[in-house]
């Protein structure tokens, strides 16, 4: 506690008589520490905590759940998920719902679950939906060795990995994004390591710190972006040294370039971003299902007053929604950042955000 305070201090003394300060908390795991551990609450009144599009859940587009739900509508296809997929609404239909209409859903914890899964069901084809950031896409490209190394023929990849520095550079080049430093995820950082994201403070100039997820980790992070702007020296501070390095987790990379190549990737409320997400290569197209078998979907407009999107390049709060805490609740979720744990709008809902009124 007395660290904290002190941590609590610094900050205000840094804060005082500055402009109001906004920074953005990249990572969906990061949104719910500062809630849950009432960060927002004791910051100075000139120092707002944004929330950026860390959580892969809720920057999957339409189009990924759509083809899942295609694949699923399908009797010889098993979909393998993580459980906060289900829900996740496509244009006309969710996994949950399919699988309330007798589709073959299973939820697992790991993809490496999905080739003993493959194994058990060797007359169906098992797809597992590969969601994720860098941190969970190694395991990914493991499963995919493995299933290869043991001559699993039936599990296939429905890829919608992202890369996060991509996305970042996308924000501070769109002009309604008005950041003044970013805390940036440490589950991230593990894998690709402090220095890939260098270019925040050599090409932006904007203050960077990679932190853990106790309230104390936070606070020391925050208080470095506050010391990068009452100094002007602008860098990528290391936070949490404990489990990052500068050069990050090498096999986890090796694996990762072996397995995947870059392409361009579509995020939920940004569009499409050059070099943002990851497919599989060439050498490993039989476990690429939209090249087994491909599918075309018929393009719906989807008409919606939900502001995830915004919501996800910080440029609104989840109670500027109209929806939100009304017709948009985790029980019945309209948009993907109230259907995620780790959502933007569901960790408003949950703690409270702001004192409002439904």
């Amino acid at each position: 506690m007395a660290d904290t305070l002190k941590l609590v201090k610094k900050i205000s003394r840094l804060a005082e008589g500055k402009k109001n300060l906004r920074l953005m908390e990249v990572c969906g795991t990061h949104t719910v520490a500062i809630f849950r551990s009432g960060i927002r609450q004791i910051l100075p009144e000139n120092v707002e905590l944004v929330s950026g599009p860390g959580c892969p859940v809720c920057v999957t587009d339409d189009d990924f759940i759509d083809k899942a739900i295609y694949y699923a509508r399908k009797k010889n296809f098993i979909i393998a998920t993580f459980g906060d997929m289900l829900k996740v609404p496509g244009t006309r239909s969710t996994l949950a719902r399919e699988a309330a209409n007798d589709a073959r859903i299973e939820v697992v914890y790991s993809p490496l679950d999905c080739i003993e899964l493959a194994k058990k069901n060797p007359r169906k084809s098992v797809i597992f939906l590969a969601v994720g950031f860098e941190t969970t896409a190694p395991t990914q490209a493991a499963t995919v060795l493995t299933a290869r190394a043991q001559g699993v023929k039936n599990l296939f990849m429905l890829s919608a990995q992202k890369l996060v520095p991509p996305a970042l550079k996308f924000l501070l080049g769109d002009e309604s994004t008005k950041v003044d430093g970013f805390l940036l995820p440490g589950h991230v950082a593990v894998v690709v390591g402090a220095d890939a994201f260098n270019f925040l403070a050599t090409d932006f100039k904007i203050p960077s710190a990679v932190g853990g997820f106790e309230a104390d980790e936070i606070l020391t992070a925050l208080k470095s972006l506050l010391e990068q702007i009452d100094s002007g020296q602008i860098y990528v501070a290391n936070d949490y040294k404990s489990v990052v390095t500068n050069e990050g987790n090498l096999t986890a990379k090796k694996i990762l370039a072996q397995v995947y190549e870059v392409t361009d990737a579509v995020w939920r409320g940004m569009g499409e971003i050059p070099a943002s997400g990851m497919k599989l290569r060439d050498e490993f197209a039989a476990f690429d299902i939209e090249r087994v078998e491909p599918v075309e979907l018929d393009r719906v407009e989807k008409k919606s007053a939900c502001r995830c999107g915004e919501v996800l390049r910080g440029l609104v709060k989840p109670t500027d929604c109209p929806l939100f805490g009304k017709a948009c609740k985790p029980l019945h979720a309209i948009g993907a950042c109230m259907v995620s744990v780790e959502g933007v709008c569901a960790a408003w809902y949950k703690y409270g955000g702001e004192k409002f009124n439904f």
